[in-house]
Order: structure tokens, then C-alpha cells, then sequence
């Protein structure tokens, strides 16, 4: 019987000296949030590689999307300035769903305080068919006010014709 007391404490003594960091258990929740975000990445990726085909897009061979799929905002509007296309992390940035802006203009985001100099520059762009990269003021679902970086192009397809924009957006 003493041998076996010995042991366990052998045991303890070993365990206490692994000097072992256990995890809480809520670790499981970011897993499950990478996960997550992780598959959403997947889903839009897959929808705008549907889109560019379906729409035959000319797109340059070069050009990445899988790398900002997931670290930025991705909004496709078709010529007419409709929004046709948001990645799921939009929520993140601003409170909106990707199915609560489809359908609306990307003006949805501006307001009072939203710089008009910015807005006109914008749209001188977008007349022009040009690629512009500005910074707005936007607002959150919530009203909240978050300054937004984008980087928007023109996209043709095949017969040069404009078919959409696809602007990729940050929280500046």
C-alpha cells in the first residue's frame, strides 16, 4: 500500500514540474470563429469566381483575390452602381449583412458627415471608368461614424465593355 502511495505521489510531483499551461475551454470558441470565418472566406471566394464567369469578366492574371477575401471587405456593384456582391465580412466592419446591402447603393454608407469633395472625386472616377484608392467617412449600422479605405477598379469583360466595380474596403 505504501508503494502505491509513493507513486502518486511521484506522479504529482512530475505533473507539478511539466509546468503544463492548460487552455481554458472557451479556446474552443475562437477555433470555432477561425472555422467560421475560414468557410465564409471559401463561400464568397467561390460566389466571385461564379460571378467573373458568369459575367466574363476580363480580369488580369495576375490579380489575387484569395488574399484579400479574407482580410478585407469586398463589395462588386454592377455598371449601374447597384451593389450585387458583399463578403460576409462586411458585418464585421460596419454592423450590415452582405444580404442587407445587396440590391442598394454603396451611398447607403454615407452621410452628414461624409466629406463631399471625397464623394465627387469618387464619382468623377466611376464616370471616367478609372480605378481610384480614397478614404471616407462612412457610418456603421448603428450610426457610428469609422473612417473606410477603398481601392475600387472598373471591370470589362471580354468585349471591353464595363461590366462592374469591385472595390476592396478597410477600416482605416
Amino acid at each position: 500500500m505504501s508503494d502505491l502511495k509513493e507513486y502518486e505521489e511521484a506522479i504529482v510531483k512530475y505533473n507539478k514540474e511539466l509546468r503544463i499551461k492548460s487552455l481554458p475551454v472557451i479556446s474552443s470558441d475562437f477555433h470555432y470563429q477561425f472555422v467560421n470565418e475560414l468557410k465564409q472566406s471559401l463561400s464568397d471566394l467561390r460566389d466571385l469566381k461564379g460571378m467573373a464567369l458568369r459575367n466574363k469578366w476580363a480580369l488580369c492574371s495576375d490579380w489575387d483575390i484569395e488574399a484579400p477575401i479574407k482580410e478585407e471587405v469586398i463589395v462588386v456593384t454592377d455598371a449601374k452602381l447597384t451593389i450585387v456582391f458583399a463578403s460576409q465580412n462586411i458585418k464585421k466592419m460596419n454592423g450590415y449583412s452582405a444580404t442587407e446591402v445587396m440590391g442598394k447603393s454603396p451611398k447607403m454608407f454615407q452621410g452628414e458627415v461624409t466629406d463631399s469633395i471625397v464623394s465627387g472625386e469618387i464619382s468623377t472616377s466611376i464616370r471616367s471608368q478609372k480605378a481610384f484608392e480614397k478614404t471616407v467617412l462612412n457610418y456603421k449600422k448603428n450610426g457610428e461614424v469609422y473612417a473606410c479605405l477603398i481601392k475600387a477598379y472598373p471591370i470589362f469583360n471580354k468585349n471591353g465593355k464595363l461590366s462592374h466595380y469591385i472595390a476592396f474596403e478597410k477600416a482605416a
